[in-house]
């Protein structure tokens, strides 16, 4: 009840603003210029504050929101999670990648072995209106003399909790390049000693991407997996620009027969 009143006074209050505000646009071709310096001086000082609440408004309604909807995810999902650089702005924005292994979080690195250095990795804002996260990350090179370059993500551990041999892993993403893309994404799951590796191509077209690891092929000793995590790898990375604007991972048990 004192949340509907509270509601209810701002917008009298409101409207009695409007009403003044109409008021003196009609009185303001006869007023003396005293009155009316005074009373401009006052409309610059309000169209400030409202000129702020537009801007932070369009910026805010014209890019996704940091709780950006994720993908509409199958029946029986039991863990859900997109990467902290898709999902906010990062103390680092980018880095130019030397050979070896570049961060920009805890959860995502890029590793590569061009002599070069002329590989650039950063964060940006996403814009476009089909963006579901808001941020996106991309990988720029400009010249590659290397024989690989991937993006490694590594998964939290609520990933591994609870993880079976019946969980099928699934990865959306929204992946851009200037030419045809030439990559594939894998799988890594240790397991005591042992690592366990699944591998599935990524459409030459890009796009909204859908790729999904059976961890039944894996060969797990489900007692002793540790750590997931997932390497998208690019295997033609000359002369390009790539940009996953969105990246989410999730799982599943497999439907019972």
């Amino acid at each position: 009840m004192a949340g509907r009143l509270s509601q209810l006074l701002d917008q009298w209050r409101l409207r009695k603003v409007q009403e003044r505000w109409s008021s003196a646009a009609d009185e303001a071709p006869g007023m003396e210029a005293f009155a009316l310096r005074r009373l401009r001086a006052e409309a610059r000082t309000m169209r400030r504050q409202i000129d702020r609440v537009i801007h932070t408004a369009d910026y805010r309604l014209g890019t996704p929101a940091l709780g950006a909807a994720l993908p509409r995810m199958p029946l029986g999902t039991d863990w859900i999670w997109r990467p902290d650089a898709w999902r906010g702005a990062l103390a680092l924005h980018g880095a130019v990648a030397a050979a070896g292994r570049t961060a920009i979080s805890d959860d995502l690195a890029l590793f590569h072995d061009c002599p070069l250095g002329e590989v650039a990795l950063r964060q940006s804002r996403n814009q476009g209106e089909a963006d579901r996260a808001p941020f996106g990350v991309s990988v720029d090179v400009f010249g590659f003399q290397g024989s690989f370059l991937s993006l490694a993500i590594g998964f939290p551990p609520e990933a591994v909790a609870g993880l079976r041999a019946r969980h099928i892993l699934r990865i959306d993403a929204l992946i851009s390049g200037g030419r045809p893309l030439s990559a594939f994404a894998r799988l890594n799951v240790k397991h005591g000693p042992n690592l366990a590796q699944l591998v599935q191509d990524i459409p030459p077209s890009g796009g909204n991407v859908l790729v999904e690891f059976d961890l039944a092929y894996a060969g797990l000793d489900e007692t002793r997996i540790e750590h997931l995590w997932l390497d998208v790898i690019f295997t033609a990375p000359a002369l390009a620009r790539v940009a996953v604007s969105d990246l989410v991972a999730s799982r599943r048990p497999r439907a019972e027969l």
